[in-house]
């Protein structure tokens, strides 16, 4: 017969399962058997960087970033695929065939491949991000030998938001190489952008972000941002002409009272 044991010894008034049972903490989000599916951050982060890639020289509409979709790559194993936290592509229409979202990224029929590709390490999928794993020739190429040989991605990202570590990938004579980063920053001539480490709040949380800033080193805005600034911006002018206003008539107030007391009477 099974039976129940209990501690000899309980709490008086009993402990909530808040403080008894697993927390976020000590449970894992990731699937064991399909690591690298994402957590709450998985999407918070990728549509900060969506929502400020805008490369100067391509219309917004030529422009496209994709997040958690699926990347096919093997037009001979087209079942084949690999699917980035977040990627951007120049050069291509941002709908497909200019009028419907796209369900994947196919790049057979795309025919251009992604310019910059940028992964959030788990603990789960960090080894083969970073090209550490060994490939089993059964199976097909991990994310690193995909990026750099076969769409031959100029800039490869990884960023651990558990110890906020940077690093970043440039394609140099057909090889990956890590570049020296001497702050959180990577700027990419070719675009005419720059993605870094920006300290703010984005959706309600004040930490580290990856985001994109222009040539003169400005974070590049949302539209939810611009819109802010530009209140901010109004509210500023008012208050500056308010301030006028009421320095113009103080002046006035204060001529009135000298000419006054010279016994000159308006």
């Amino acid at each position: 017969m099974f039976r129940v044991k209990y501690p000899v010894e309980q709490s008086d008034p009993p402990l909530s399962p808040r403080e008894t049972l697993p927390t976020m903490y000590d449970l894992p989000s990731e699937n064991p058997e399909e690591p690298g599916l994402p957590d709450v951050f998985h999407y918070f982060q990728p549509e900060l960087l969506r929502r400020t890639f805008r490369p100067r020289q391509y219309f917004p509409d030529q422009v496209f970033a994709g997040s958690d979709i699926n990347l096919y790559y093997d037009v001979h194993h087209q079942n084949r695929y690999k699917r980035p936290d977040w990627f951007g592509v120049v050069g291509v229409p941002r709908l497909y065939d200019g009028h419907d979202l796209r369900m994947s990224y196919v790049i057979w029929q795309e025919g251009v491949s992604p310019f910059v590709v940028v992964e959030l390490l788990s603990p789960g999928t960090e080894k083969e991000d970073l090209g550490e794993t060994e490939r089993d020739a059964n199976k097909p190429p991990g994310k690193w030998e995909v990026y750099e040989r076969i769409l031959r991605i100029p800039y490869y990202v990884v960023f651990n938001r558990y110890n906020n570590q940077l690093r970043a990938f440039s394609l140099q004579a057909g090889n990956y190489q890590e570049l020296e980063l001497n702050e959180p920053k990577i700027w990419m001539p070719d675009i005419e952008l720059g993605l870094g480490l920006w300290q703010g709040v984005y959706e309600g949380l004040d930490r580290l972000w990856l985001r994109w800033y222009d040539a003169e080193g400005n974070w590049i805005l949302t539209e939810e941002e611009a819109a802010q600034q530009q209140v901010e911006a109004a509210q500023q002018q008012l208050g500056m002409e308010r301030q006028r206003a009421e320095d113009a008539e103080r002046r006035a107030e204060e001529l009135a009272q000298r000419l006054r007391d010279l016994g000159i009477d308006l």
